[in-house]
């Protein structure tokens, strides 16, 4: 799979994480690309102490399961570390604040 395949299964397993984490408002697309290929990487080191870890995805539903996975317990770890930034109404930035 290359780079188009990693954004387009990244942006989609981050968004689809972040609605079932209720992180949604929060994150913008590009959060969501890096927050989905960080999980796909996540999902994928878990699958392989789980199964075979030379078994390589195709781009197809099961990398993006794998990857929905795994942006799942990022964002749930980002949840517990940044619950304060996450809390509120507006949209989460890594800037400092003024």
């Amino acid at each position: 799979m290359g780079i188009i395949g990693w954004i387009i299964i990244g942006g989609i397993a981050g968004w689809l994480a972040s609605i079932i984490t209720g992180t949604n408002k929060k994150f913008g697309i590009f959060y969501n690309i890096l927050i989905g290929i960080a999980g796909a990487f996540i999902g994928g080191l878990i699958f392989g102490y789980v199964t075979d870890p030379d078994k390589a995805f195709d781009f197809g539903i099961w990398s993006l399961l794998v990857a929905l996975l795994g942006a799942i317990i990022l964002l749930l770890v980002l949840k517990l570390i940044f619950k304060d930034a996450l809390s509120g109404d507006e949209k989460f930035s890594l800037r400092k604040k003024d």
